[in-house]
């Protein structure tokens, strides 16, 4: 059994370690000088303003009890809950907050492991980040996805049947009584998005990372196994501690690869390939925005799931889930690398074959490439990113006349105005979203298809923002382009009318103007004034990283292997 780093606060006769267990002792846990019970904290992120994380409080009490019978004693604590409905203007903001948060808990509080309780978008990357960057046991428990809605006989997906009614609704092809009627059905219970999501792509991610439960993070959350699970976690956090598991052996820059490609295969959200960036940046775990092509080679998307495909995330698990995925592409997966179970990959997929149709074989891929492509060029130096599998084939090549949007206010004052002469072949720009700008990055990459357009029969458009979008949505939307334009990126010298030419098979992205004019745009170029002069959003815009890296925090990235060590508190009189 390994040492309990809890032991240094309850071990002696002293008047510190008396004090410790007085405390324990007061909240219903008597220990002794020498306590070799692991204490297994569980970070519950749930809240009444986040209905994705609501239902985590309610499989508490098996965690609990998974805890209890396996010899440890669990203790609760509160962390920010993220969610991406209300929280403004983007959780994203708040993500490295919570990643502070969570590796402060573990720092300062006697805790040998913990169970990561997360299910909205960034709660669950938020939640990881801080962990690793302890190294402790740690162990990932998402709450699982909401029922379907139905409306007029059938399923609704989360987000992406939202957006395309919205579209509907602009073009009047649907009543505003019928947009009230579709907005009574959507209060369908709780949980994440029931779409190929960033919540389901994240807790898919973490899955294949290593640090959840094979099998269980694509179950519902009102399926009777997802209770299930909680049990098994509970008792797998404290054999991870007991067996000194801990995330820095699990987290190779293989477990990386392979996260990407089963993002890849799953048509998965781009969001989530941020938060994989900077996951892996804490840990040298070696991905990089080129990764994104890389690994796309002898991949295909292969999960028939909204917004890529037809299906929900219930008929993916159905399926088979990521064991079944895994499976299906092993040939291009390192099958080597190793689980929280002390297994591999290899053993737990043995066997294991898709069940139905979600799950298409290799030889009738719903795309017949991987899910992502990154483009670079003068306009995004650092990269950008466009999920093929929900863009427009006909859009990947493509040159047209930009019109350019200062900001998100901007651009839903401007979109439907006839007067801007938007056609079907201009390139909508949409800067200063990004990471600094607004600050926090948030999903208004999609830019809206002009409602002329949209009456004309026009679904889509080529759309690039240093923004992002909801892993629920669609279009060939160039997103993350970075640098960003509030940090003086190209993207702030895009003028009305400049020709921009995107080749995605190529992997390009070209603002279409000469360097002179360039140069001499850049020299008149002023960066934003930025309104925050205090407080985290300013301690944010001062720090955070650009896209490619992930959005984290400059001081929260080690820079060197050295700075990856963990350092304990002292240990004494508060």
């Amino acid at each position: 059994m390994a040492h309990l780093r809890s032991s240094e606060w309850f071990a002696g006769d002293d008047e510190v370690a008396l004090s410790h267990r007085v405390v324990m002792a007061s909240v219903g846990y008597e220990l002794d000088a020498n306590n070799t019970k692991p204490i297994i904290g569980i970070a519950d992120s749930s809240s009444e303003l986040n209905p994705c994380n609501l239902p985590l409080r309610d499989f508490i009490p098996e965690i609990k009890r998974g805890i209890i019978e396996s010899g440890a004693i669990p203790v609760v604590f509160p962390v920010m809950s993220l969610g991406e409905d209300l929280m403004k203007p983007s959780a994203m903001l708040y993500r490295n907050m919570l990643s502070m948060e969570v590796e402060e808990y573990l720092r300062s509080y006697p805790i040998d492991g913990v169970v990561l309780l997360a299910n909205c978008d960034k709660s669950v990357p938020g939640s990881l980040m801080g962990a690793i960057s302890t190294d402790l046991p740690t162990i990932m428990f998402t709450a699982g996805a909401r029922p379907p809605a139905l409306f007029r006989g059938k399923k609704v997906g989360t987000g992406t049947d939202l957006w395309r009614m919205w579209s509907d609704y602009r073009a009047n092809k649907i009543s505003k009584a019928e947009w009230k009627e579709f907005e009574g059905c959507l209060n369908c219970g709780l949980g994440s998005c029931n779409t190929m999501g960033t919540a389901s792509s994240v807790a898919m991610m973490v899955e294949t990372l290593g640090l959840s439960l094979p099998g269980t993070s694509t179950i519902a959350e009102n399926d009777p196994a997802r209770m299930a699970t909680a049990f098994d976690s509970g008792t797998a956090i404290v054999r991870m501690v007991n067996d000194n598991i801990r995330p820095s052996s699990i987290l190779t820059p293989a477990a990386f690869r392979n996260a990407l490609r089963v993002l890849h295969a799953c048509g998965g959200s781009t969001n989530a390939v941020i938060h994989l960036l900077a996951i892996s940046g804490r840990v040298f775990g070696e991905l990089t925005m080129d990764s994104i092509n890389e690994l796309a080679k002898g991949l295909s998307v292969l999960a028939d799931v909204e917004p890529s495909g037809a299906g929900l995330i219930q008929d993916f698990h159905a399926a088979g889930g990521v064991p079944a995925l895994i499976s299906t592409i092993s040939k291009d997966f390192e099958l080597d690398e190793k689980t929280i179970l002390g297994k591999s990959w290899r053993e737990i997929v043995s066997g294991v074959q898709p069940k139905g149709t979600t799950i298409r074989s290799l030889s009738n891929p719903l795309y017949p490439s991987g899910a992502f492509a990154m483009v670079k060029g003068n306009l995004a130096k650092a990269g950008a990113i466009i999920k093929v599998s929900a863009a427009s084939p006909e859009l990947m090549k493509h040159q047209g006349p930009a019109i350019v949007f200062h900001g998100y206010a901007d651009m839903r004052s401007r979109i439907d105005d006839p007067g801007l002469g938007i056609t079907k072949d201009s390139v909508l720009v949409l800067r200063d979203c990004g990471p600094v700008g607004v600050p926090g990055m948030p999903e208004w990459g999609m830019i809206p298809v002009p409602k002329k357009l949209l009456e004309e029969g026009v679904t889509d458009m080529v759309r690039i923002s240093d923004a992002r979008m909801s892993g629920t949505s669609f279009g060939t939307c160039i997103l993350h382009v970075a640098p960003e334009a509030a940090i003086g990126g190209m993207l702030a010298l895009v003028h009305d009318g400049d020709e921009i030419a995107l080749d995605v098979l190529a992997g390009k992205l070209e603002l279409l103007v000469d360097e002179a004019e360039l140069a001499a745009r850049k020299a008149a170029w002023g960066a934003p004034v930025r309104e925050h002069e205090r407080g985290w959003p300013a301690l944010y815009q001062n720090h955070v990283l650009q896209a490619d890296q992930g959005c984290d925090l400059d001081f929260l990235r080690p820079k060197t292997k050295s700075a990856l060590k963990f350092i304990p508190p002292v240990v004494g009189r508060s």
